[in-house]
């Protein structure tokens, strides 16, 4: 009887996407604020949106959370952080 064996990962090999350019400045940029829900993630973002705010110019932070760290973001939120110019996840523990 002969025997199949099967390889279980995957042997393709992935390609670099280019990434996309940086913003110039962010004066009058829209910033989005993902943070996962990991304990401690809300103080590091608090000091980023004053951070971006006052030293930085930006026009406005919009501050998204994800439910819980252990699945990806709703698509509500994605397409709510896809209208902004950038966009920082925030994890912490």
């Amino acid at each position: 009887m002969a025997i199949t064996i099967v390889h279980p990962g995957n042997e393709s090999v992935p390609k670099a996407a280019t990434p996309p350019p940086r913003l110039a400045s962010l004066a009058g940029k829209r910033i989005g604020l993902l943070d996962i829900s990991k304990p401690g993630g809300s103080f590091f973002l608090d000091r980023l949106e004053e951070i971006l705010r006052t030293k930085y110019g930006a026009a406005e932070v919009l501050r998204a959370r994800k439910p819980t760290f252990a699945k990806n973001a709703p698509p509500q939120i994605i397409e709510q952080l896809r209208a902004m110019d950038a966009v920082v996840e925030g994890l912490a523990d």
